[in-house]
């Protein structure tokens, strides 16, 4: 029987320096916000990673998880994404069956292989060998959350028979993200499913699905909106703008995209239009999310950026509000198709 995706809410835990706050109460205000936001029925949370950002990326998101944790009683928590080639598998591994037991089996992992050069460097890893770096850390993964004990030989992690503790009672989902081919063959294959960025890559990865002969009714996508949901998109444009320039630019240095859409762009209009973002009412957003929930079935979460980098949590607060009353009430379970064209 269709179900309706869990909605959630997404955190970079930026602070940039042109709208600089304590830190301390930012990371006070975003848990209060993620605990109001499940008092709205919003139904899970997100958080990413990032290394070496002068606007302090978050750099601990399991740290985060586990206050979190303590903070709501029915939201899945999980990681989109963590750098998996930048950890120590087992210590990983270690860390997210604590976190696990802490919010009573609520947590999943969400990993990809990394990008930016300087993150590798720093952590001793080089970027040529992510391929195997990620296959052989959720390898680990997996062994480790099973309750036997790990022995394991590869090209890049040794594991020399040990017993990996504690073991969740509920074992972590590994959700695997990523932009290129080998990447969305690769949440295929060994994921428990795909972290897109918007919808980029989800077509290939039912195909890849598949071409494995696995039944794509059993595929999962755990989609990341860049949409925001406000009364008057053109208000709401203007005073986000800045905020969205900011972000998408960041990414855009970074090289995320690809090497031809690395140029930052010069208005906040021009960040809005040439990005990822769509700025919607309520109408237009029941339409697209609804059209988006009909043509892929596999979708099982959809999260929302709950701020954008250096927002007043006033103004996220009122978009949640929004969503909750405005939006999520009039969608509908998919009646679309389950396999991929």
């Amino acid at each position: 029987m269709a179900t309706l995706p869990r909605f959630g809410i997404w955190y970079d835990f930026r602070n940039p320096q042109q709208w600089q706050k304590p830190l301390g109460r930012m990371y006070a205000e975003y848990l209060d916000q993620i605990e109001m936001a499940e008092s709205l029925g919003f139904q899970s949370v997100w958080l990413t990673e990032h290394h070496f950002q002068p606007d302090q990326y978050a750099s601990s998101p399991l740290t985060i998880a586990a206050a979190v944790s303590q903070r709501t009683k029915t939201m899945q928590i999980a990681t989109d994404l963590m750098v998996l080639p930048l950890h120590d598998p087992v210590r990983l591994a270690e860390d997210v069956a604590t976190i696990s037991i802490l919010s009573n089996g609520r947590f999943d992992l969400g990993v990809g292989v990394g990008y930016r050069p300087k993150e590798f460097e720093q952590f001793g890893q080089e970027m040529r060998f992510r391929p195997s770096l990620i296959e052989e850390g959720v390898e680990i993964l997996r062994r480790a959350w099973s309750g036997e004990t790990v022995d394991f030989q590869g090209k890049r992690y040794t594991v020399h028979d040990h017993p990996i503790t504690p073991h969740p009672e509920r074992t972590p989902k590994i959700y695997i993200g990523g932009l290129a081919d080998p990447a969305v063959e690769r949440a295929a294959r060994i994921g428990d499913g795909f972290i897109p960025s918007s919808t980029i890559g989800v077509d290939h990865y039912l195909k890849s699905f598949a071409a494995l002969g696995k039944d794509p009714a059993d595929a999962v996508v755990m989609h990341g909106s860049w949409s925001i949901i406000a009364p008057d998109p053109e208000e709401e444009a203007r005073r986000v703008g800045p905020h969205a320039m900011y972000q998408t630019n960041i990414y855009r240095s970074w090289g995320v995209w690809g090497a031809d859409q690395t140029a930052p762009f010069a208005t906040p209009a021009e960040a809005l239009e040439g990005g990822l973002y769509e700025v919607w009412d309520a109408d237009m957003a029941v339409r697209r999310l609804q059209a988006l929930i009909d043509q892929y079935p596999q979708i099982k979460d959809i999260h929302f950026w709950a701020q954008l980098p250096g927002e007043p949590v006033e103004a996220g607060n009122r978009r949640l509000e929004y969503m909750a009353k405005e939006v999520f009430p009039r969608l509908k379970p998919s009646s679309g198709p389950l396999r991929p064209e």
